[in-house]
């Protein structure tokens, strides 16, 4: 998967707390996010991506989902990228 970034929506999550799963800000995130929604922000973004029905280590039983990005930066950049442009459900 070189080149690729994989993004879980629980990495969006402002309900959750860094160490469960968080990786941006709060302040850059939403509550409860869906896969509809992060993949709404990557193709604001203008990005290539798939989705794939796989559930994040942490939250197996979710069953939440994932998209893989078409990335070659760093993923934090990416992170944030995407964040900001999520829908405002803060």
């Amino acid at each position: 998967m070189k080149g690729q970034r994989i993004l879980y929506p629980c990495y969006f999550n402002a309900g959750l707390t860094r160490s469960e799963g968080r990786r941006v800000p709060r302040s850059r995130a939403i509550r409860d996010p869906t896969l509809a929604d992060v993949e709404k922000a990557v193709k604001r973004c203008r990005l290539r991506y798939r989705t794939e029905q796989k559930s994040h280590p942490a939250y197996w039983w979710k069953n939440e989902g994932r998209i893989v990005v078409n990335w070659e930066q760093g993923k934090e950049k990416l992170l944030a990228t995407v964040a900001g442009s999520l829908d405002g459900r803060r």
